[in-house]
């Protein structure tokens, strides 16, 4: 602040109102640092956290498990989720819902809604009239939408690392399926609203992976490119990932290690619910060929559940063993079911379904443009891998001698995506590690605009511009420009060739269009700008680090040529040039002449992490272009190293990259130095004005969300309620038969009345007959102040028997340091007056307080005794601590003093011996530690400190108590500690 005063002068008001605000900013960011991390499996949720103190680590659920089932019961007056809810599944499975997550962005025509459907006929679901999506209907009053589900779980996952973080959480990282489309995704973001969630980004999930083993592998990363491939079949899909491993030179934070998503496939339902679905069916069928039941039990729900969930523990256990007894106690109608079930019947079961296993790896390849021999590693992530007959297909498919199974299968996405949680958090400094996503689905632009051919004759021509290719990397920006239209006009937004997907995956795919947008003010730009050079409508988008393509802004931008004048800067603009270089903005200045040399060249964006940068195409290449064609589509790549690089031609130079730097080239060849300097041109942009309109799945509009988020808060709020009612309910349960059997324990006898036991357990006998009457309708508030009223009465009781508890151990601290003290105390007046180091005034004050210690203990004993053990003790263990604390704290003054005293130097009695050289008088004074008897006059009289040996530092030859803290030896002789521990000797 003097610094900043100095150099602002007058301006002090402005400055502190700068400090106030990032004061307050900084406080803001301090209140919750925690982030967190969800895993959202269509099985299973894994919860990850960072905090300080606690680096990467997995939120235990309220049972101590690592991961939790995706399960929510919905109940008419409670909520239940993970295993609770799996347990009502069995009871009642119409209000249970479990693999929602298919449900997510889907239409109600979709396949996937209708195998949903079939599978899990327990369920109701109806069409949304707005959105044409589905909604799970338990009543006419309740009704949900998978994403208020979906909410309802990442707010239960929120409430879990709330309480392992002991602080509120808010920041999270989401992981999803790599082919989850705009439409799926913007549902996941839609339930973290729901939640209060702020989303930082959502991850891909085989990205996470990979980035879980990057970070833990850096040391092993080099410039040498290493291909890994990941095989992670879940419970739902199936998704194989290669990824490319090497460190790249960056700009600012020089070499780092990168990892690149070169090549996915995956199979949406290719996993192990399919699986279990199998089994279950085999299940149902053997139990109805026993005849034991004139029924059939596939038309019963609740025994479906149950052999729904007996085969998948049967499924696990054929994974180590070859054959296994299924057995259900009073499966339907009271009937025990049991069967045995081998691996080969398993297998056979599934027999299509590990047909597919090879294709997620041959079709990864192929989007790689990879070999085989080129992989590395192939690494098993999910936990149906686990499957034997999966990894036996699997090693003939890559020809591997082994597969990897050198990472966690079911936490590895977690801990990929808490670290980049951590990444981008500002809370948090990590390493960096560079991700470069890529989009699986290619998205293009298409327009219609009038042509008119030789003959003259006016057509419309339809146009596509591919935006982002096929595994194009991302976050990145793109801008495309229109250069034919003068007038208001529209465009859409859809996906491009999705050819190389199947017929079926097509269809659950759903809607290709994306996104009308409609422009607006087009032509009144054109006239206000008349006399102005177009430079086209340019349209920015963006896609950002969740893998969603959004529209930022369009632009109407024009040229004109002006008069280079030079020009007088403000005072306000001086004031903010200094600011700007007193907190490092000193670069400005360069900055404003390097655009002032050409000003109709696109502002770039700064990419994530970039290696290599792409100017943006400037005007006269787009001038050039058109006297060629009748529409161009330019194409600003923010990204490096993209599969779709369109190179740009700038007007003065262009950008060269060797090993990683990039070096400028000159502005002109030579020959064109002579040349007169061209006018400065000035780039004026007029705002377009955009109305978008979605055409894939329609997002909630404003008033639904506050509607079901109000319906969420108001459930979690219900939760709580419940649980604190039940917590208050228990705790006054609990104390009451704790003091109940307290009253008959020979200690609480002792020191209470039979009267004043009888007066406590009338009330205790009175509290409980109420509990059991009345207490199941009796509030939070009313079962608190019955407890406290107890606590009451009971709190003189309690604390006779804690008093006389702590008395024989803080007694016996007590006078174990009155002894050392003392012994200490006549250790140091023993000691020679030429070596003294305490004065008589530190001794005398010790040696007071050991005798007034001794006599307070004396006195307060003596007036205890005198005291029936009913009546309350003038001898209290707090006062104790406070006499021991005022004793330690000084014995510790004296021995820091000692510790921290230089030795006093002696003089030598012998003066026959002749004296040394200068040579070996420094050598004497280099080897002897402490100085000896037999130094020479001239070391004696200058004597060096005494160097403690690094190991032995603690070591003194003064007596020292034990049990002193580091401030013992880090506190100078003048200050007295403040530590009130007991010390021994």
């Amino acid at each position: 602040m003097m610094i900043v005063h100095k150099v602002f002068g007058n301006m002090r008001p402005l400055v502190c109102v700068f400090w106030m605000f990032l004061l307050a900013l900084l406080s803001s960011h301090t209140e919750s640092v925690a982030v967190m991390s969800v895993d959202l499996g269509s099985e299973w949720v894994k919860v990850a956290i960072v905090k300080p103190g606690v680096p990467m680590e997995i939120v235990l659920n309220k049972e101590s498990r690592r991961k939790t089932p995706v399960a929510i019961a919905l109940k008419e007056n409670e909520r239940l989720f993970g295993d609770n809810a799996l347990g009502m599944a069995v009871k009642n499975p119409k209000v249970t819902f479990r693999y929602f997550q298919d449900l997510l962005g889907k239409r109600v025509d979709n396949p996937q809604v209708k195998a949903f459907e079939a599978r899990f006929p327990e369920y109701q679901l109806v069409k949304d009239e707005r959105r044409e999506t589905v909604l799970f209907k338990l009543s006419e009053d309740l009704i949900y939408s998978p994403e208020e589900l979906l909410g309802m779980i990442l707010n239960y996952s929120r409430s879990l690392a709330e309480d392992f973080a002991e602080q509120s959480v808010k920041d999270v990282v989401i992981t999803v399926p790599a082919f989850f489309n705009q439409a799926e995704r913007r549902a996941v973001l839609q339930a973290a609203q729901l939640s209060g969630l702020k989303v930082l980004q959502l991850i891909n999930d085989n990205t996470a992976v990979a980035l879980n083993y990057g970070v833990f592998r850096r040391k092993d990363i080099n410039a040498t490119a290493q291909n890994i491939m990941f095989y992670d079949m879940g419970a739902r899909s199936t998704v194989c990932t290669i990824v490319t491993y090497q460190t790249v030179k960056t700009k600012d934070s020089g070499t780092q290690p990168q990892l690149q998503i070169r090549g996915v496939w995956f199979d949406r339902t290719l996993g192990g619910l399919e699986i279990d679905l199998r089994l279950r069916d085999h299940l149902a069928k053997l139990f109805n060929e026993q005849k034991k039941s004139k029924k059939d039990v596939r038309e019963n729900q609740r025994a479906m559940n149950k052999l729904l969930k007996e085969a998948n523990r049967v499924k696990t256990i054929l994974s180590a063993n070859n054959d296994h007894m299924a057995q259900i106690e009073g499966l339907m109608d009271d009937i025990d079911f049991k069967a045995k079930v081998t691996r080969q019947e398993l297998e056979d079961l599934c027999a299509d379904l590990f047909n597919r296993v090879s294709a997620p790896v041959q079709q990864a390849l192929a989007s790689a443009e990879m070999k085989m021999e080129e992989i590395d590693q192939v690494i098993l992530v999910g936990g149906s891998t686990r499957v034997p007959k999966v990894q036996e297909l699997l090693l003939k498919v890559v020809g591997k001698e082994e597969l990897g199974k050198n990472i966690n299968a079911d936490e590895a996405a977690a801990m990929g995506a808490v670290y980049q949680a951590a990444a981008l958090s500002k809370a948090f400094k990590v390493k960096p590690f560079i991700v470069r996503d890529a989009a699986i689905f290619p998205i293009q632009v298409e327009f219609t605009r009038e042509v008119e051919e030789e003959n003259h004759i006016k057509s419309l021509k339809h146009n596509k511009r591919i935006l982002f290719h096929r595994l194009a990397p991302y976050p990145q920006r793109k801008v495309i420009t229109f250069n034919r239209y003068t007038d208001d006009f529209a465009f859409s937004i859809n996906y491009g060739d999705l050819s190389y997907l199947g017929p079926e995956d097509l269809k659950v795919f759903g809607s290709l269009n994306l996104t009308t947008v409609k422009l607006n003010g087009v032509g009144e730009s054109f006239q206000k700008r008349s006399d102005y050079e177009s430079k086209g409508i340019k349209a920015h988008f963006n896609m950002d680090e969740s893998g969603l393509l959004t529209l930022d802004r369009v632009e109407a931008v024009f040229e004109t040529v002006v008069d280079e004048k030079p020009e007088q800067e403000s005072t306000l603009t001086k004031l903010g040039n200094t600011i700007s270089s007193l907190f490092g903005g000193g670069s400005s200045v360069s900055e404003t002449k390097e655009n002032a040399t050409d000003s109709v060249q696109e502002e770039d964006e700064v990419p994530t992490e970039p290696t290599k940068e792409e100017e943006p195409e400037t005007a006269d290449s787009t001038d050039k272009q058109q006297d060629k064609e009748k529409d161009t589509t330019e194409t600003n790549d923010k990204e490096e190293g993209k599969k779709e690089e369109e190179k740009a031609e700038p007007q003065e130079g262009k950008e060269k990259q060797e090993d990683g730097k990039e070096e400028a080239s000159a502005k002109a060849p030579e020959e064109d130095a002579k040349k007169p300097t061209a006018p400065k041109k000035q780039k004026l942009v007029d705002d377009i004005g955009v109305e978008q309109t979605l055409n894939d799945i329609p997002d909630f509009i404003e008033e639904e969300l506050k509607k079901a988020a109000k319906r969420l808060q108001e459930l979690t709020e219900r939760d709580f309620n419940k649980q604190e009612r039940e917590k208050a309910a228990n705790s006054l349960e609990a104390f009451i038969f704790e003091t109940q059997d307290k009253l008959d324990q020979k200690e609480f006898k002792k020191v209470s009345t039979t009267e004043q036991r009888e007066e406590i357990s009338t009330k205790l006998n009175q509290a409980s007959t109420w509990l059991e009457e009345e207490g199941y309708a009796a509030t939070t508030k009313e079962l608190k102040d019955k407890l406290s009223e107890l606590k009451k009465l009971c709190k003189a009781l309690f604390f006779k028997v804690e008093e006389r508890r702590k008395w024989p151990d803080r007694l016996a601290a007590l006078d174990s340091l009155l002894n050392h003290s003392s012994i200490f105390l006549k250790s140091a007046r023993m000691i020679p007056e030429d070596d003294q180091i305490f004065t008589d005034v530190e001794l005398g004050v010790l040696e007071k307080l050991i005798t007034d210690t001794w006599t307070w203990k004396n006195e307060t004993l003596a007036e205890q005794a005198k005291l029936s053990l009913t009546e309350k003790p003038v001898l209290l263990s707090k006062d104790i601590e406070i006499k021991i604390g005022a004793l330690d704290r000084e014995v510790q003054y004296l021995l820091n003093k000692a510790k921290f005293s230089k030795p006093k130097p002696k003089k030598k009695n012998n003066t026959t011996k002749p004296e040394n050289t200068e040579k070996n008088a420094t050598e004497t004074e280099e080897k002897i530690i402490p100085p000896k008897e037999e130094s020479t006059q001239e070391n004696a009289s200058n004597p060096e400190p005494v160097k403690e040996p690094p190991v032995a530092e603690e070591k003194t030859e003064i007596p020292e108590l034990e049990g002193s803290e580091a401030d013992a030896t880090s506190q100078k002789p003048s200050e007295k500690p403040d530590e009130t521990h007991k010390t021994e000797l």
